[in-house]
């Protein structure tokens, strides 16, 4: 077939099934692949791919690029790492019923995103009244990828009850707004949504000024409300995505079961963040996916947790960073909004010793090791502090870790920077994880928690690492990144085949440099004066495309990537 729009020529083909790869052409005509072989006619664009991989683009399952795609669709630092489909409305948030205020108030401390950017993302683009309308209005903009979408339960809770008795521990919603949520779900399943996000982490908080340190709405909730939910879900072979209380682990048993097919019916597609091998408990991990592996085989139940494939580290800004929210002295901190008040709640005797104590914890459920000589201060205004260990301070000083920390928060507020390791820090744990049936790669949190973390390009790390170690095929890998997680979700991308979407990322082996994990920022992307986290490893991609359009290449965006260039569409789950 002659009068191709693009031919990528002469790379290694991974197809995205797990099958083994082939050097051939790849053909594009009109978005979709339309021949795989050798010796192709060029294209109206030709890239040369010898000596690179050739992959069906890389999906992100976890972001919430929510308030972002409003304002600046590209979502360049996802196409920038070679991913082609993002899936936004993760944890019971979405910006689909509510009003830009409560859609403010619910992303912002949880989800790290400063309050003004999120309240005029969708105050000034909201032009829809329904998902239907909120579908046609993402594909109206000019998506640099592909974007799919939950509905969030915190979101359809607040358009049903408003955030006042929506946030209310007392208040639960009247059978007339119960049957409201169930028709909201059904409206988001019918316009292509994959399906409901929750949430039962009792540290994420509501921001603003009208109910701050509130939980997120869906963590009220009881499960007698979930469960009609989860019935239009398993009925429609749709998902239910949540993010389980850590501290009640005896809960976890409610997702495990909901997961359970029901007689003569279906199993209900049930994914958890997250899969994560947490200083704080070396268990936890091994007995979670032991677990999922039981109710999965034997009561057959659709269970899979979610998984981030490189070290979780994580950076912060003085305290502020959401591991303080789960313990008592740090939510009565961070509630604290107004930085002045804070800081001399900060200097109290009283706050101390509950910190001290809180910090001095070893048993019950975290996620945070608690560890400050495992806590390396990267910026301050004392340069003599920087590249030191709290551990190390406290013991020049004469005090206690916690309290060196506290003493260097008083004194130098947000500019004092530090980061710390809180999980997956052992190759060998993270090889087995990634080999897990019972596990998805994903929970990257694209779009959120700014200058808390930057997972942006863990699928390009993951496939770095597999290259370098040999713990399972490259071809494998480029499965578990791509067709497993469309099939699973039910969206028409993930594979490399004739009549299949042109979604592609050309990665060349030879930029496995092990710069993906360095530290970069940038200005964010409508955010005026705010910088966020991000990744560069731009050796390692050579090209993005999307839907046929190439969008990406050699470390610089097409033309109009972003402003005018359509080349994303809003995929609609199949099914």
């Amino acid at each position: 077939m002659a009068g191709y729009d693009l031919v990528v020529r002469g790379g290694v083909v991974y197809d995205g099934t797990g099958a083994a790869p082939v050097r051939a052409d790849v053909g594009i005509v009109g978005g979709r692949v339309a021949a795989i072989g050798i010796d192709l006619p060029d294209g109206v664009r030709t890239i040369d791919a010898a000596g690179k991989w050739v992959l069906p683009g890389l999906i992100d399952v976890h972001t919430h690029y929510d308030a972002e795609v409003l304002f600046a669709p590209g979502l360049g630092e996802s196409a920038r790492h070679g991913v082609t489909s993002v899936v936004i409305g993760n944890c019971s948030l979405s910006t689909v019923y509510a009003e830009a205020e409560d859609c403010a108030d619910m992303f912002a401390r949880v989800e790290a995103l400063p309050w003004d950017v999120v309240h005029a993302a969708v105050k000034e683009h909201r032009n829809w009244g329904d998902p239907k309308g909120y579908a046609a209005a993402l594909e109206s903009k000019p998506l640099g990828v592909n974007v799919a979408a939950f509905v969030g339960h915190s979101d359809i809770r607040v358009a049903a009850m408003g955030l006042a008795r929506a946030s209310d521990r007392r208040a639960q919603p009247t059978r007339g707004e119960l049957r409201q949520m169930v028709q909201m779900l059904t409206d988001a399943l019918d316009a292509g949504f994959v399906g409901l996000s929750t949430i039962r982490s009792s540290f994420s908080k509501l921001e603003g000024k009208r109910y701050p340190g509130r939980q997120l709405p869906s963590t009220y909730a009881s499960w007698s409300e979930y469960r009609p939910l989860n019935d239009v879900l398993r009925q429609r072979d749709r998902i239910h995505q949540s993010t389980p209380n850590l501290t009640s682990r005896l809960e976890m048993a409610n997702f495990f079961l909901q997961s359970v097919a029901r007689r003569h019916g279906k199993p209900l597609k049930t994914t958890l963040i997250s899969a994560a091998d947490i200083k704080a408990d070396r268990t936890v991990v091994r007995l979670a996916t032991t677990v999922a592996a039981l109710v999965n085989r034997v009561l057959g139940a659709e269970f899979r947790w979610q998984h981030l494939p490189v070290p979780f580290e994580v950076y912060a800004d003085g305290i502020d960073l959401v591991v303080f929210e789960e313990f008592g002295s740090g939510v009565a901190a961070l509630n604290i909004r107004d930085l002045l008040r804070r800081h001399e709640f900060l200097n109290d005797p009283g706050f101390r010793r509950a910190f001290r104590k809180d910090m001095a914890k070893k048993f019950g459920s975290r996620v945070w090791h608690r560890d400050l000589n495992e806590a390396r201060i990267v910026a301050c205004p004392d340069a003599a502090v920087v590249g030191r260990s709290f551990g190390d301070i406290a013991s020049e000083r004469g005090i206690l870790a916690p309290d060196a920390l506290l003493d260097l928060v008083v004194e130098h507020g947000a500019a004092l920077r530090w980061r710390t390791t809180i999980a997956n820090d052992r190759d060998a744990e993270l090889n087995r994880l990634a080999r897990s049936p019972q596990v998805q790669i994903g929970f990257a949190d694209s779009g959120a928690h700014l200058r808390n973390m930057a997972f942006y390009n863990m699928g390009i790390r993951f496939l770095e690492r597999v290259h370098r170690d040999g713990f399972m095929s490259v071809e494998r890998a480029v499965h578990r990144l791509t067709g497993e997680l469309a099939q699973w979700y039910g969206l028409d991308t993930g594979r490399i085949a004739p009549g299949a979407r042109a979604d592609l990322a050309i990665v060349d082996p030879a930029g496995f440099d092990g710069s993906g994990a360095d530290y970069h920022e940038e200005p964010m992307p409508g955010g005026v004066g705010v910088r966020r986290m991000v990744n560069r490893n731009d050796r390692a991609v050579a090209a993005t495309v999307v839907n046929g359009t190439l969008v990406y290449e050699n470390g610089a965006f097409a033309d109009g990537f972003g402003t005018s260039l359509h080349a994303g569409a809003f995929l609609r789950a199949v099914g």
